[in-house]
């Protein structure tokens, strides 16, 4: 059942579109990964989903409500990117103020601040003040805020972005305990191996158009290469070979070229060794979510420039 619909969703700012005719549907229980360059519409598409910017034009629902409606507001926990937290306030504190803003009740209120804060890795924190937390520490704190109300939609904005490695693994592994329990998570990430990771479906956003949706493998199965070791090879099979594809690369006894998909591989050896070559080695080549997003944001510059 989606839990997050986008229907023909536009947002103009003047004449400048931030968003054009988006349409996305995500599941619940589902960790979703929303990416794309600076600019590209991302902010403004979450600040829509949250109620705090009007679209243009389209629909958008969140748990079965609209954006504006309380009702649906009460189902939902953010994670801003830039987020500042009362230094003031000790851990457990700011955590409690932000489970009596969700309308948890008095008896409920301290209970689940625990909870969360063992959930982010600083249940000993609580009784710190929030200045003396570092920059990851922190991180780890806003996200326990984000979830102290019990959601059943987590949006988060760089929630890895100021933690170091081991920071960012803790947080891939809360990621996944949230979506044992059935929650929904909307993510935003520069990062893209950690996206890799965690997400069951991603979407591409470039000049506010989303150019690609689907489940990470999916994106990855279009072109690939392959580079194979052999000998053998002779000019009359380099030269089909060649056909196949101009940019074709033969080094010594190493020949790499692109096909349309890791499917091609075993007709590809096969009709070498039917030419009389001795094949080695195979390697097939990886269309990591990087190489992905890259090609796309280029190709939807080059439609829009």
């Amino acid at each position: 059942m989606a839990i997050i619909e986008v229907r023909n969703l536009t947002k103009v700012y003047g004449r400048q579109a931030a968003c054009r005719d988006i349409c996305l549907s995500v599941e619940e229980g589902q960790i979703f990964g929303f990416l794309g360059p600076n600019g590209a519409g991302k902010s403004t598409l979450v600040k829509i989903l949250l109620g705090l910017v009007y679209p243009t034009a389209g629909e958008t629902k969140v748990a079965g409500y609209a954006p504006q409606d309380i009702r649906g507001r009460r189902q939902v926990g953010f994670l801003p990117e830039n987020f500042r937290l009362h230094g003031w306030l000790k851990g457990e504190e700011l955590v409690a103020f932000h489970a009596r803003l969700a309308g948890l009740d008095g008896r409920t209120v301290k209970r689940r601040a625990h909870e969360v804060l063992e959930l982010v890795g600083l249940a000993g924190e609580g009784q710190k003040p929030v200045a003396n937390y570092s920059k990851g520490m922190q991180q780890r704190l806003g996200l326990a805020a984000a979830l102290v109300g019990d959601p059943r939609v987590v949006f988060l904005d760089e929630p890895t972005s100021a933690l170091d490695p081991l920071g960012r693994r803790q947080v891939r592994e809360i990621l996944l305990t949230l979506k044992a329990a059935g929650k929904t998570i909307f993510l935003n990430s520069h990062l893209l191996s950690e996206v890799e990771q965690v997400c069951d479906r991603v979407a591409i956003i470039t000049r506010g158009t989303v150019v690609a949706d689907g489940r990470p493998e999916e994106l990855q199965a279009g072109p690939a290469t392959v580079a194979i070791r052999l000998d053998g090879l002779t000019g009359e099979l380099a030269a089909e070979l060649r056909r196949r594809d101009p940019d074709l690369q033969l080094e010594g006894d190493r020949l790499t070229l692109a096909l349309n998909g890791r499917k091609e591989i075993a007709a590809l050896v096969a009709r070498l060794v039917a030419g009389g070559c001795r094949i080695y080695e195979v390697t097939p080549g990886h269309n990591s979510l990087e190489d992905i997003f890259v090609h796309l944001v280029k190709e939807g510059e080059s439609v829009c420039g």
